[in-house]
């Protein structure tokens, strides 16, 4: 039987979140004895106007409250003193507890009273939260700890060398632990597509008729006998053609099996951000800002709102046993038994900072997409429908397929054919990508060992290798966890902070660096190997990882870090005193004041200004001129820019000369068929495909 004081203390509870959307939704949940407020994110941080980190007394971090959050928090100091008990219900993760760990301070609440304590919940549910409320916890100060040990590091990083890019590049450019690094690795790739030489190879094709069919059976030259075989020039392929003429055409091997495909795994934040930048065009950034919305709650009508998934940032793919039996009663209902898999599908998690959490999936399997479509925008239907038919086929059977591979001889040449059909869709009923071909090149009936096909004709086609692929972000998602750089609430910001400052731009969905980033990356690499190093990189968010199992303590981490870091910006300091990227003095003379122009970098890169500003505003595009005549028209070939900051060679006598290129034009031409030369690495190469001369380039 509950005590009068029992009683009172249930009524007078406060539980704070992060965003007011949640209030409303979780005070009809807990009812009239909780009061539930919103901090709207953090309260307190290190200070703008200075590093906020006292190096000479253990590092510690000098906390202030964010400009704007003090209505919120006196809000919140009145709301403090009327309740018996605090709940601190700040979101799952390493930044919610950092928040909650702010607000006790900010707040003047002390653990030790028994006043204030730590809440998580996964999901914006009734059931969820009300479990939550049962099993109250202390703080995390390991959890708290590693987010401080980031913070720090991170203000580290761009404290100290922010100010010499602006100092040698241009004001208000930034420097950052983890952006520093995704930076170089799209430099890295754009300087390994630029340096790429394509190698010529031919493919040749046969169509056989088969009896009884009237579509002709396509096959693709093998090689010789078991023996595979590429065809890397016309000379080649005219040799096998000839060899061929007259040749008998026998199959000599048919081999049936089955193949099965497993069903994906359920969401994590980084392959969310994946499949919404492949399937949907989504930007991360605009991915995580939906999922934000779907989990703190959409008015369903006479439901009220109502979180449609679990939390957004997540490692892993655990799913808890609720969901697995909400799910399997939904596809038992929907689709029949022999559609369920046979076994739990989840992937050990190689990372222990997000585990606690489950995997990104519905909060209710009955709300599907249909049902909740009217509530929704656009976008975050599609969103949510990607979210749940992912989730269904995570819990769905395998997909199987009959396969069929065909070997047909000709004298001592061999093609080869396979083929496969579906035999059970299995999770392809409710969830495809662009991988899933469900039918592919159905063979006929008739085709067995020994079976005899008439020649009809030959298609061939020359082919030249390809370079590596652009970045887009869902790729450069893709390795950032897979070379450990980040953690899931960072990769969106990451990129939308190098878009931000210019250093990078998109063009349709490929990533590109710009002039600007390739000026920043090239100090960085040259002054700061250490701060761009992958593996650097990713021993730190191991050890950021320790600190919030509690294996290692955060203040170790910071002074074993620092020291190196001030000794290498020093060094920096000394050795780029005679670098100067900006205020390069030009022969241009300003139109307005007869000043000699200088090159002064702008969001997009290098440009023309009058050195007399503010009296004299003028400005002009800087064209930088590579030496090389223009193949079409003999003027000159300079560096220019997309409007998005793209670079590329084109002609200056534009728009007269259309001439443009992607690559860097060398001065000499092919002397093999006077085509247009183009430098690549160390390596001069032809352009026109045909020719494909390559010689050393000694510059």
């Amino acid at each position: 039987m509950a005590t009068k004081k029992d009683t009172k203390a249930k009524k007078n509870a406060l539980l704070i979140v992060e965003s007011p959307t949640k209030v409303k939704a979780i005070k009809k949940f807990l009812g009239s004895g909780y009061e539930v407020a919103a901090s709207n994110g953090h309260v307190r941080d290190l200070p703008r106007s200075t590093m906020g980190i006292d190096i000479e007394h253990d590092y510690e971090p000098k906390y202030i409250t964010i400009r704007g959050k003090g209505d919120v928090l006196a809000e919140l100091r009145r709301q403090v003193k009327k309740a018996d008990k605090v709940y601190l219900a700040t979101d799952p993760d390493r930044e919610g507890e950092a928040i909650s760990w702010h607000l006790c301070s900010a707040l003047k609440l002390d653990e030790a009273d028994g006043k204030v304590q730590r809440v998580t919940f996964n999901e914006i549910t009734k059931n969820a939260v009300k479990e939550a409320m049962k099993h109250p916890r202390d703080i995390d100060m390991n959890l708290v700890d590693a987010q401080q040990a980031r913070r720090v590091l991170d203000r580290m990083v761009g404290y100290e060398i922010s100010p010499i890019l602006w100092s040698k590049v241009k004001r208000g450019l930034s420097a950052g632990r983890v952006q520093s690094v995704a930076l170089r690795i799209i430099a890295d790739r754009e300087e390994e597509i630029d340096s790429f030489i394509p190698t010529e190879y031919w493919t040749l094709d046969v169509n056989l008729g088969v009896t009884g069919e009237k579509k002709p059976l396509v096959a693709h030259y093998y090689g010789e006998g078991n023996d595979k075989k590429d065809i890397s020039s016309k000379e080649e392929l005219d040799a096998i053609c000839k060899d061929l003429k007259g040749a008998k055409y026998t199959v000599s091997d048919v081999k049936k099996g089955e193949r099965t495909k497993k069903a994906p795994l359920p969401f994590t934040t980084s392959t969310l951000q994946q499949e919404a930048s492949k399937s949907l065009n989504f930007a991360t950034q605009k991915t995580m800002r939906i999922a934000q919305q779907l989990y703190e709650g959409i008015e369903l009508g006479k439901e009220g709102t109502v979180g449609l998934i679990t939390y957004l940032r997540t490692d892993s793919t655990r799913v808890s046993d609720e969901a697995v039996a909400a799910a399997n009663d939904y596809i038992t209902s929907n689709f029949g038994e022999k559609y369920l898999a046979e076994g739990a599908t989840a992937k050990k998690s190689e990372t222990k900072i997000q585990d606690a959490h489950e995997a990104i999936r519905p909060t209710y399997v009955d709300h599907t997409p249909v049902k909740v479509k009217d509530y929704l925008t656009r976008d975050q239907f599609r969103l949510y429908q990607l979210i749940w038919r992912r989730f269904m086929a995570s819990r769905m059977a395998a997909a199987k397929y009959e396969t069929t591979a065909v070997k047909i001889d000709a004298g001592k040449h061999r093609f080869t054919v396979s083929a496969s059909k579906t035999v059970f869709d299995g999770f392809l009923n409710v969830y495809t990508d662009d991988e899933d071909q469900i039918e592919k090149n159905v063979l006929a009936k008739s085709i067995e060992t020994g079976t005899t096909l008439k020649f009809e004709s030959f298609d061939s086609a020359q082919h030249f290798t390809q370079p590596a692929p652009h970045y887009t972000e869902a790729s450069l998602v893709h390795d950032l966890e897979a070379l450990g750089i980040g953690r899931p609430s960072t990769y969106a910001p990451t990129i939308s902070i190098i878009m931000a400052r210019h250093y990078i731009t998109k063009e349709n969905k490929s990533l590109y660096i710009t002039e600007l980033g390739q000026a920043v990356n090239k100090m960085m690499v040259e002054a700061f190997p250490q701060i761009v190093d992958v593996n650097f990189t990713s021993n730190m968010e191991a050890l950021l990882d320790g600190i919030a199992e509690g294996d290692v303590k955060w203040k170790t981490v910071i002074e074993n870090f620092y020291p190196d870091l001030d000794k290498a910006v020093k060094a920096a300091e000394e050795q780029l005193e005679a670098v100067q990227f900006e205020d390069e003095v030009t022969d241009e003379i300003c139109d307005n004041c007869g000043r000699n122009m200088v090159i002064k970098y702008g969001p997009f890169g290098k440009f023309l200004a009058c050195p007399g500003f503010p009296e004299c505003k003028n400005t002009k595009p800087y064209f930088q001129k590579i030496g090389v005549e223009c193949p079409k028209c003999g003027k000159d070939i300079v560096l220019k820019r997309t409007k998005k900051g793209r670079i590329f060679y084109g002609c200056i006598d534009n728009p007269n000369c259309d001439f443009m290129s992607w690559q860097k034009p060398a001065k000499e031409k092919c002397p093999k068929c006077g085509g247009v030369m183009y430098a690549k690495s160390n390596k001069l190469v032809c352009g026109n495909s045909e020719c494909g001369y390559i010689k050393e380039n000694n510059k």
